[in-house]
């Protein structure tokens, strides 16, 4: 909850600096343009009135009554006097706690990020994380008055929130600008509140657009170099004529310090999510009613499409707005409401950023051939599910089933018993795996016993000799792979391509 937070740091672990050699005749060579654009400061003095402080406070339980560990210090140790007194002073008679020890009460815990004005009436932009779970929020403008804020909504997806608070004077308020024209390698600043050090500005470059760090499903990132630590989480990321283009949120680094790997959620995402927070308190989002996995070459090989591309139907929502439309599992989405779609990522954000009960035209390829369907979108429910883990039941003895080998499984005709066996729900039809080859493309493929094969090459299945035929065919068409859709115990399907060969 106190700034940029360190993301996917064990993947860093390892990095060490690279040639160093011949670095001081590089660095006395470089122009004076290699330190930023003369226009900067005044940029920074411009802006800087917009960018406040986020301070909160939130009361945790104590985590006394023994749950603490007293720190093991070697005997004789300089420090064994002090720890030793440290801890007996903190507990009663006899090291248990007393009545009044402070180690039982609930304590405040304080933390510090950043925000903008984005409104002259009291309007702050911020990231969830900064502000999350906490008892009383308040913004510290960059002259030091402190004022208290109170919550309009968040939006967790995207970590991003909206505050407000009433102004004591008049304010100095910043503009979005667009982040879909940021060019690679242009200059941006951050201004924030660094390990609390108070208004700091920083520059670097636009390193990369449209990253997805795998944070969240709509992962669309500005990647930067301009120094970003903890505590500049929620501050702004200007272009160079002032405009906020994007809102600092998180970094990647080994140490938690910035390390030139800085990510910025766009100020197109966030001019959207923050208009819906200010006029509804929460997001309401588009939803097409589909489960989508990514087209991989052997995927795309087995449907005949050329290049790989779209987003996989691997499941279609009986209540959903894609039902009624005709959208079916084996579809590939690779359009939206005139968008390209490449992987399942764009479709997820397009479906998101579109209105609720827009009807919109979905771009389709159905066995090697490209459809329209119009869809009226739905809203989606942002709610968490939870699943709860089904009650282990006494197995009862089961007569062994007949099986077949195919594709490096063991198949059978789905029974009663190996429904009971497998807890495998009545809605689920075709044929059952009840053994995988370990040295087959199946197990690297993750399919294992208890899966369903519903369908082998988009044609249904009810019995291992009909999987058998339809592999023996798609051998025949000199296909390399056959796509299977596969479905789990409850019911929920994705395709697998597997070799034939």
């Amino acid at each position: 909850m106190t700034g940029a937070r360190p993301a996917l740091s064990r993947r860093l672990r390892h990095l060490a600096a690279a040639m160093t050699i011949g670095a001081a005749s590089i660095v006395a060579s470089a122009p004076a343009l290699a330190r930023g654009p003369d226009g900067i400061a005044d940029i920074a003095e411009k802006v800087i009135d917009a960018v406040v402080n986020i301070s909160t406070s939130q009361t945790v339980e104590s985590k006394g009554g023994g749950g603490g560990v007293t720190p093991q210090i070697p005997p004789g140790s300089p420090f064994e006097e002090f720890f030793d007194d440290f801890f007996k002073n903190r507990k009663g008679p006899g090291g248990k706690g007393g009545e009044n020890n402070r180690e039982f009460q609930p304590r405040k815990t304080n933390s510090l990020g950043s925000g903008f004005i984005i409104d002259t009436a009291g309007v702050v932009v911020t990231n969830n994380h900064v502000i999350a779970d906490a008892d009383e929020i308040n913004v510290i403008l960059n002259d030091g008055t402190k004022i208290k804020a109170e919550l309009v909504g968040v939006d967790k997806k995207t970590d991003l929130a909206v505050l407000k608070f009433k102004p004591t004077k008049p304010l100095v308020a910043v503009k979005f600008g667009d982040s879909d024209k940021l060019r690679l390698g242009e200059w941006v600043i951050a201004i924030g509140n660094p390990f609390s050090l108070g208004g700091s500005v920083t520059a670097g470059i636009v390193s990369a657009r449209n990253r997805d760090i795998a944070q969240g499903p709509y992962d669309n990132y500005i990647q930067t170099d301009a120094s970003i630590n903890r505590g500049n989480s929620g501050g702004p990321l200007f272009n160079l004529e002032g405009e906020v283009v994007g809102v600092n949120t998180l970094i990647i680094s080994p140490t938690g310090g910035s390390i030139g790997l800085g990510f910025a959620v766009p100020s197109k995402t966030v001019a959207a999510v923050v208009d819906q927070l200010q006029k509804f308190g929460e997001l309401r989002r588009g939803w097409l009613g589909v489960r989508i996995q990514p087209v991989t070459e052997e995927i795309a090989e087995s449907l005949s499409i050329k290049p790989a591309r779209g987003a996989l139907v691997a499941g279609v929502d009986d209540k959903g707005p894609a039902k009624p439309a005709g959208i079916e599992p084996g579809d590939v989405v690779v359009r939206f409401d005139g968008k390209d779609v490449k992987d399942p990522k764009d479709l997820s954000r397009v479906v998101a950023d579109t209105a609720v009960g827009k009807e919109v035209e979905v771009g389709i390829i159905r066995k090697g051939k490209e459809e329209t369907r119009k869809v009226t979108l739905g809203r989606l429910e942002d709610t968490d599910k939870a699943k709860e883990a089904a009650a282990k039941t006494k197995e009862e003895p089961v007569e062994k089933p007949v099986t077949q080998k195919a594709l490096g499984l063991d198949l059978a005709t789905l029974s009663k018993d190996l429904r009971s066996k497998y807890k495998i729900k009545e809605t689920v039809k075709g044929v059952i795996i009840t053994g995988v080859d370990g040295k087959s493309d199946a197990a690297t493929k993750r399919l294992s016993a208890g899966d369903v094969i519903v369908e082998v090459a988009q044609e249904s299945v009810a019995n291992a000799g009909d999987v058998m035929k339809r592999v023996d065919q798609v051998k025949k068409d000199g296909k390399k792979s056959v796509l299977l859709l596969v479905a789990n115990g409850e019911g929920e399907l994705r395709f697998v391509a597997l070799s034939v060969q």
